[in-house]
């Protein structure tokens, strides 16, 4: 047996329904169901913080689909329109 058949991992994308206990989190999958998940290395090392609401990329394995591990953290807001800043000239005058 190789490694690669060991390794499989399935790939799926959900939403942050609850913030658990020690960085766990009760994720909803675009199909209904509720799985449980906690956060890679990568973020936490990062300090990427997720809250309810937030779109998340996880990895499953095969055997275990009740349970996830949170790889990317997908952006939610589109970007602001950045235009020119506003001026103050100081209080105004009465």
């Amino acid at each position: 047996m190789s490694d690669s058949e060991d390794d499989k991992v399935i790939e799926v994308e959900g939403k942050v329904t609850a913030v658990l206990p020690s960085t766990l989190f009760r994720v909803q999958l675009e199909n209904g169901h509720t799985v449980l998940a906690h956060i890679s290395g990568k973020l936490r090392k990062n300090f990427i913080k997720i809250t309810v609401g937030d779109s998340v990329k996880m990895e499953m394995s095969a055997y275990d689909l009740t349970k996830a591990r949170i790889t990317y953290r997908l952006r939610t807001l589109p970007p602001r329109p950045r235009g020119a800043p506003m001026r103050s000239y100081g209080p105004r005058k009465r």
